[in-house]
């Protein structure tokens, strides 16, 4: 027989999370935030619901989903791609936002346990909220948004070390330090036992297993979940969390050849889980708790909000980007992650935490993913308004020695970014006889370049200059950067320097056409063979 109160809670539950889900769609809000106000109206406001075990059960499951997700996404050539960059950016900023973090929350008398856990709240950002966003607005392929897209993929991979650790705190009643050694130990080696055996699988069985399916892949999606539910048994058996599990399934799952098929098809089973998560996230909240905090809630969110961006900026300054990516990649970063209502929601299961951190920790995650969310979407904006006040200066860094070519090119063809269509724009140009300075700011990506190149970012007005634009035949921009290819566009038309500028979405190409350039690239294949006739008839290229 059916539970009737069962059904009558996930009624309730998902009937009113998807009615502020449509509200938060329309005020551009992530849905996150949509789901917890939706568990405070049907928790502390109104008192309708309270979580019940099954629900917790659910909430679970949604987890476990979210990381398995998360590990499918990490394919060991996707971590061996991370750029210095990102890695560097990546931990410095795990480092110095989780003390950071530590220290003001033990300044606002919390306890060290309760410190931890909410240094750790603070430290990661959200990847499902950035990357949404950035894939709205079109940048995910922009310079910053490959920066930010790096680092939260290093921030996936502490998470799984912080996981462990929490796994291996054990009792809170007994933290003496030997025994926390020996847990955390024990923790770290299962979870290294476990991974091993996932990877072996990877290599040897799962190829094989996932290749009986055929063309079936409703039957490889079920054998998906029943490999991350066998990981997340085997995790339970060695003491680990089920989160440590999932993850580790996906990544072993993430070396297949189906890893994108699994994606898709595990994406919308994820979000009705989480959702629920969510929502019984907020109805655990306690409004009393949450009202009588709000100070520690006001200085933390302003510590995601601002100081998380600056030391952000700082190591992103540091490496010589412009001022520009380096404060369009800080803006991604002001907003706590959804492993931090994890984390939290962990801790209070294991009794290390009270139900007032949790809703501090939830009102901290409310605040900032809203106002972060806001702050990407209008981040260029936000760029000239700061820019205008000259406190970004401090962030000025000199740009990498020794950018500019061996001799001073004239009469040339500069291509900027360095993607395949840059590359093969490149190629084009010097099978036609034509001297090419290709520019990037990726010194990897023009190494096997056989022409002219120029390390730099094209914000700099040294980098322009040293590649001589004045005196260049032509300008072409392979880039996928809406506001860098405008900022192009309106130096080669004051120069009067003809430009060919890639429209990598027909919005673009009213606003370009406007600022006067003639030649636009709409894709690769009608590239430069489309233009070099109009461009030949001009006598811009040779014939």
């Amino acid at each position: 027989m059916s539970d009737p109160t069962l059904l009558r809670y996930m009624g309730f539950i998902v009937v009113t999370a998807a009615l502020f889900a449509v509200v938060a769609q329309r005020l551009n809000v992530p849905t996150i935030v949509a789901y917890i106000l939706a568990g405070l109206l049907l928790g502390p406001v109104t008192g309708m619901l309270e979580v019940t075990h099954t629900i917790e059960v659910i909430s679970e499951v949604g987890i476990a989903l979210l990381l398995f997700l998360v590990g499918l996404e990490l394919s060991l050539e996707k971590i061996r791609d991370v750029g210095r960059v990102a890695l560097i950016a990546g931990i410095g900023q795990v480092v110095f936002t989780a003390a950071g973090g530590f220290v003001l929350a033990y300044v606002l008398d919390f306890t060290v346990i309760e410190s931890l856990f909410l240094a750790t709240a603070l430290t990661f950002s959200s990847t499902v909220v950035v990357v949404k966003l950035l894939d709205q607005k079109k940048e995910l392929d922009s310079l910053y948004g490959r920066i930010a897209v790096g680092i939260f993929l290093v921030q996936d991979l502490v998470v799984i070390v912080v996981l462990t650790f929490l796994a291996g705190l054990g009792d809170p009643d007994a933290l003496e330090l030997g025994t926390l050694a020996t847990g955390i130990g024990r923790a770290f080696g299962g979870m290294a036992l476990l991974l091993g055996f996932a990877l072996v699988a990877a290599r040897y069985v799962l190829p094989r297993v996932f290749g009986w399916a055929g063309n079936a892949g409703q039957l490889r999606f079920i054998w998906a979940l029943c490999w991350c539910f066998l990981l997340v048994m085997g995790a339970e058996v060695l003491d680990l969390s089920l989160e440590i599990g999932a993850f580790l399934a996906g990544i072993s799952l993430a070396q297949l050849r189906y890893n994108h098929d699994l994606q898709r098809r595990v994406h919308p089973l994820m979000n009705f889980f989480i959702a629920v998560f969510f929502v019984s996230l907020g109805i655990q909240m306690e409004l009393g708790a949450a009202t009588a905090q709000w100070w520690p809630a006001v200085v933390l969110s302003l510590f995601v909000l601002i100081g998380n961006p600056f030391i952000f900026m700082l190591l992103i300054a540091r490496m010589g980007y412009s001022e520009r990516t380096s404060f369009l990649t800080s803006v991604t970063v002001a907003q706590i992650s959804e492993f931090s209502f994890i984390f939290a929601a962990m801790g209070l299961s294991a009794g290390l935490i009270d139900a007032s951190i949790l809703s501090l920790i939830a009102v901290v995650g409310l605040v900032t993913i809203a106002i972060s969310a806001y702050m990407i979407l209008f981040n260029h904006w936000l760029y000239e308004r700061v820019a205008g006040l000259g406190v970004l200066r401090i962030f000025r860094a000199k740009q990498e020695e020794e950018v500019e070519p061996e001799e001073t090119l004239r009469d040339h063809v500069i291509v900027v970014g360095m993607n395949s269509l840059g590359r093969h724009l490149v190629r084009e140009l010097l099978e036609r006889g034509e001297t090419v300075l290709a520019i990037d700011t990726d010194e990897a990506k023009l190494a096997e370049l056989s022409c002219a190149t120029l390390v730099g970012d094209v914000e700099y007005p040294s980098v322009l200059e040293e590649a001589n634009l004045p005196e260049a035949k032509l300008l072409v921009s392979a880039l996928q950067i809406e506001d860098v290819n405008k900022m192009l566009a309106y130096h080669c038309r004051r120069l009067d320097v003809p430009a060919s500028i890639h429209a990598f979405d027909r919005s673009v190409v009213e606003e370009l056409r406007r600022i006067g350039v003639s030649h636009l690239m709409l894709s690769k294949n009608n590239g430069i063979r489309a233009i070099a006739r109009e461009l030949q008839k001009e006598g811009i290229l040779e014939r």
